[in-house]
């Protein structure tokens, strides 16, 4: 069944951090329509797709979309509208020839994602099925995914002194999803409680986790695991578990160090910490855990860690599926970080999710610091199966957006599975 776009339109609209991005309209033939909101990270990898920024100091600081705006209305839209088209993949694939560019550069990463993910909910819409559906190409099963809820946030996510980006609560031991939105709540609560009962305030960061004037993963990780206890849960992997997202590149100076609240440290030297930070603590997944660029250390730390814990790639994979493939085939890591707009298309994402399949690593979808009320990645962490999701705190309304998507999806779909599941790699 082929189907024609019979309009397509964007408008400059703001993130969750209050910078421009795009939303972008696609309707077809017969009325059938799909919105999408672009998100935008403030972590990137060096070789994430290339967003389209205007430039304009006297606007947004140079940060507008408007040339976003007008590649969508112009250029794309003249080789979109009017054409029938078999599926959202050739969509996509014409989008990527379109632009011509490795990075999506030329109309932009954004204008492109933007297009891609509402072309495909239109297209859910015209063959009148869930959104989830039409994303679960290839997925052995669908399944409701572990929420990683972000409770701590420090890099480049606050203005606080804490290296380390992200310290999240993943409920794997819950029953069900709506059982594992509620334990990320209640610590989250408790967690709040700890911080003003000891003078550290409740202020947030971009992604809705508190931004505590501390500079040292163990006194967060302490934190962590008493906020769980004090919720009613229990520290580890058949209860609440820990999962840090480091984000090691924005802490890794010129000459291949490392500096972690004032300390140096080698690549070695900081595998080792992280080899006694697991020790010490119930943290069941590590992500970029070393830079980008340091794929030799990249190496050794999951021989080193790969075999008890998760080891998950962000910015060394941008959910690119040449990379991913790289990366199996050297033993780098043993599960990727997905994410719909660093590599710009939601077919490509999908390639990505099966590369990492067929070579036996996990996936876990994820947000950005930078998000919109969209819940794109709820249906596709659902469809895909994949098993994980990070999509921020249980707090914010652009982040619950998420979770209570899923919720949804969960009441739509009585006895879909939960957890990280067969469709994952990654130890459990």
């Amino acid at each position: 069944m082929s189907y024609r776009i019979e309009r397509l339109t964007a408008i400059e609209v703001l993130d969750s951090r209050g910078r421009p991005t795009l939303q972008v309209e696609v309707q077809h033939e017969g009325g059938a329509r799909g919105i999408a909101g672009v998100p935008s990270g403030a972590s990137t990898g060096t070789l994430e797709a290339r967003e389209l920024r205007d430039r304009d100091l006297d606007r947004f600081s140079g940060a507008g979309v408007q040339r976003a705006v007008m590649a969508v209305e112009g250029e794309i839209a003249e080789a979109l509208v009017g054409t029938a088209w078999e599926s959202f993949d050739i969509v996509d694939c014409a989008l990527i020839e379109l632009d011509g560019t490795d990075d999506k550069g030329r109309l932009g990463a954004n204008a492109i994602v933007g297009v891609s993910m509402a072309n495909a909910r239109a297209e859910a819409a015209t063959r009148r099925t869930s959104l989830y559906r039409l994303l679960g190409r290839g997925a052995p099963e669908a399944r409701l995914p572990v929420p990683h809820f972000n409770v701590i946030n420090g890099g480049a996510h606050a203005e606080n002194a804490l290296d380390f980006q992200e310290f999240m609560i993943a409920p794997l031991g819950a029953p069900s999803l709506r059982e594992a939105v509620r334990a990320g709540a209640e610590v989250y609560t408790a967690l709040k409680r700890l911080l003003i009962d000891r003078g550290m305030g409740a202020g947030v960061g971009d992604e809705g986790g508190f931004a505590p004037e501390i500079d040292r993963p163990e006194p967060v990780l302490e934190l962590l695991v008493e906020a769980i206890r004090e919720a009613g849960y229990e520290p580890g992997v058949d209860g609440v578990a820990i999962a840090l997202d480091p984000a090691a590149s924005g802490f890794r100076n010129e000459d291949g160090l490392y500096r972690i609240a004032n300390e140096t440290l080698s690549t070695s030297e900081l595998i080792a910490y992280f080899e006694e930070l697991v020790d010490r603590y119930p943290i069941w997944s590590i992500e970029d855990g070393l830079g980008e660029d340091d794929w030799d250390g990249w190496i050794e730390l999951t021989k080193r860690l790969g075999s008890r814990i998760q080891i998950v790639g962000d910015d060394i994979f941008v959910t690119n599926p040449d990379i991913i493939q790289r990366a199996i085939a050297s033993g780098v890591a043993n599960a990727a970080l997905i994410k719909v707009n660093q590599i710009g298309t939601v077919s490509e994402t999908l390639d990505a999710i099966d590369r990492c399949r067929e070579g036996g690593y996990a996936q876990m979808i994820s947000h950005r610091s930078g998000e919109t009320s969209d819940t794109f990645i709820a249906d596709l962490a659902f469809g895909s199966g994949c098993g994980q999701i990070k999509a921020g705190a249980p707090a914010r309304g652009e982040r619950v957006a998420k979770y209570n998507r899923l919720l949804e999806i969960e009441l739509a779909e009585p006895g879909a599975p939960y957890g990280t599941g067969s469709a994952t790699s990654g130890p459990r």
